[in-house]
């Protein structure tokens, strides 16, 4: 089998590693697809997240951001070779001073299927990874296990988990420079 690889990109994690890095610059997320594949011929790129939080019944204010993250997830999902893979924001209630609290569902593992997946069909030989969360090691961990070479991409400020670090064959961080070549006009 060719080499392939195939690109995951947490969502959340993105959007936090962007925003707190890098004051939020509009990517190009085909460009960002093309350096986590480092020259390897890509399968496919995945885009894990949730679309907001609707009350019922919903406010003015939830559905414009509702509607405007699906558009957004709708552009993503018309790029080439690009899959949207939708979770559930859930209400927990409310933190100390009134902040209300959403969890993520679904979101890790659609991506920890799809990874396992590709690994044992031995679709890919190579993934690239932009997370920082450690619930993906027994998926990644699989995946190595299956001769997939795994790549971890990462923010500075926003750095993975210490776990999810040391068990990944090669690891990418988003500078700056690399901002400026996938930034849209």
């Amino acid at each position: 089998m060719s080499d392939k690889v195939a690109v995951f990109i947490d969502g959340a994690y993105l959007d936090k590693v962007l925003q707190e890095e890098f004051n939020s610059p509009r990517i190009d997320y085909e460009k960002l697809a093309k350096w986590m594949t480092q020259g390897i011929p890509l399968f496919r790129s995945y885009y894990y997240h949730c679309l907001p939080y609707q009350g019922n019944p919903p406010t003015e204010e939830q559905k414009e951001r509702f509607s405007r993250k699906q558009a957004f997830f709708n552009r993503i999902a018309n790029l080439s070779q690009f899959d949207v893979r939708l979770g559930k924001l859930e209400f927990r209630g409310y933190k100390e001073g009134g902040t209300p609290l959403f969890i993520q569902k679904r979101v890790d593992i659609l991506l920890g299927v799809d990874l396992v997946l590709m690994a044992a069909k031995q679709r890919i030989t190579h993934a690239a990874i932009f997370t920082g969360d450690s619930d993906f090691l027994p998926a990644i961990l699989m995946a190595k296990n299956e001769g997939v070479i795994m790549t971890l991409c990462h923010g500075v400020m926003n750095p993975p988990h210490e776990e999810l670090w040391k068990v990944m064959d090669q690891r990418l961080i988003l500078t700056e420079d690399m901002i400026q070549q996938m930034t849209r006009a």
